[in-house]
């Protein structure tokens, strides 16, 4: 249970990261209280993604990641990054992403400061 609350909260916190430094992906909520438990909500929508859609994807394309030694896996974050803000606007959650090149930055950051936030984080 701990480690549901670490990786959410990494989202959490790498989302945030991601909203602040690339102009394309938006969050809006009227208070920080509302943009707080947005990106609570997002987060554990992206962590629902990344659990049942990217184990999928991944193996689909395992040969697209051996040829470009992982480096595909770029490109899977960022469409993971995109489905979940596709899931976020069916739910009317105030998250978006506007194409698949913010996407690919938003992946980048998301993915560097999520692992440096669990790095910190107790286990």
């Amino acid at each position: 249970m701990m480690n549901v609350l670490v990786k959410t909260l990494a989202n959490a916190v790498a989302l945030a990261v991601a909203v602040w430094l690339v102009g394309d992906i938006t969050l809006t909520g009227d208070s920080t209280g509302d943009k707080a438990l947005t990106l609570i909500v997002v987060a554990l929508i992206f962590g629902v993604v990344n659990l049942v859609v990217k184990p999928v994807v991944n193996l689909l394309s395992l040969p697209a990641l051996i040829l470009t030694l992982g480096l595909f896996m770029l490109v899977i974050n960022a469409l993971m990054l995109l489905l979940t803000s596709w899931i976020a606007d069916g739910l009317d959650v105030p998250f978006h992403v506007e194409g698949f090149g913010t996407a690919l930055l938003g992946g980048l950051i998301i993915s560097i400061v999520a692992w440096a936030v669990e790095l910190v984080l107790p286990d």
